[in-house]
């Protein structure tokens, strides 16, 4: 696994306002965050900035080494939802009931079922979020480590 120093998991983290830049979940609600190489190093991805997000650990280990996904609407692949070079609104939306993760496009699709974004355990996680008022996240809310 490579080493991520502490200025560069600072920088990631702060990038990322404490939130998982997949799912949303907020650090300060989620036990353990870890740093994703977008491009996996298995893949030649690097420990550059570019190719680093905040990621929870559910997230990160759905995502595992896959870069993409095949759409079930469309049974074509697409490449997962990179946070670097996408915007998250432009693929996700919350349900009314801010529980619920729902896709806009094939991206959002892929990547949803790929790092099972929808799990039951998430699902009733985020219901508790929701009473909470912790959930769906606004930016800025919760402070970094």
């Amino acid at each position: 696994m490579a080493q991520i120093d502490d200025a560069l998991r600072k920088l990631v983290t702060e990038r990322a306002a404490g939130l998982c830049e997949y799912c949303q979940a907020a650090q300060l609600i989620v036990v353990y965050m870890e740093i994703d190489h977008i491009i996996p190093r298995s893949q030649g991805g690097s420990s550059e900035p570019d190719n680093l997000c905040f990621s929870c650990r559910g997230c990160n280990g759905y995502k595992q080494d896959y870069v993409s996904g095949i759409d079930a609407q469309t049974n074509t692949e697409h490449p997962l939802f990179n946070p670097r070079t996408q915007a998250w609104n432009d693929h996700f939306e919350w349900a009314d009931d801010g529980i619920l993760l729902k896709a806009k496009t094939a991206v959002g699709r892929v990547t949803i079922e790929r790092l099972r974004m929808n799990r039951d355990d998430v699902l009733s996680a985020r219901n508790l979020w929701v009473q909470a008022g912790w959930h769906p996240p606004i930016r800025g809310r919760f402070p970094t480590r």
